[in-house]
């Protein structure tokens, strides 16, 4: 049995908009993959208007067919953070691509130093401690 469909312009429209929007999530997925975690952009904060509601709406539907295949809490996550910039490309968002590792690198640096001075003042401290004890 043949049963015709018939659509109107706006409903393609519709139809091609949804297309559009799964091979951006599947480009976003396989682009996430092969990028490690410090290199990652960092995502802004979407503002809640209805335009944007209305694409997280659209991509919700398609999150879950991925997300029942995920395999792990890994998996998930990149599935997640691709959904989060296709989001940030349909609103229009600036990302910064440079990523977080110079960022990372001197929080690194910062959280270091703190530990090496006070290793530094322990061992003072203890050094004091044992010419106090042999007089």
């Amino acid at each position: 049995m043949n049963l015709l469909i018939v659509a109107n312009s706006a409903e393609v429209g519709i139809v091609t908009q949804l297309k559009q929007l799964r091979s951006k999530l599947e480009e976003a997925n396989k682009g996430t993959r092969s990028t490690p975690l410090e290199n990652r952009p960092r995502l802004p904060l979407i503002p809640l208007r209805k335009r944007n509601q209305a694409a997280l709406r659209a991509l919700n539907p398609m999150l879950s067919t991925y997300l029942e295949a995920s395999r792990d809490l890994c998996e998930m996550d990149l599935i997640h953070f691709g959904a989060a910039l296709v989001v940030c490309r349909i609103i229009g968002t600036n990302i910064s691509m440079a990523g977080r590792a110079t960022a990372q690198s001197s929080a690194i640096s910062t959280w270091r130093k703190r530990i090496e001075d006070r290793i530094a003042t322990a061992r003072a401290l203890i050094g004091k401690l044992t010419s106090f004890r042999s007089g």
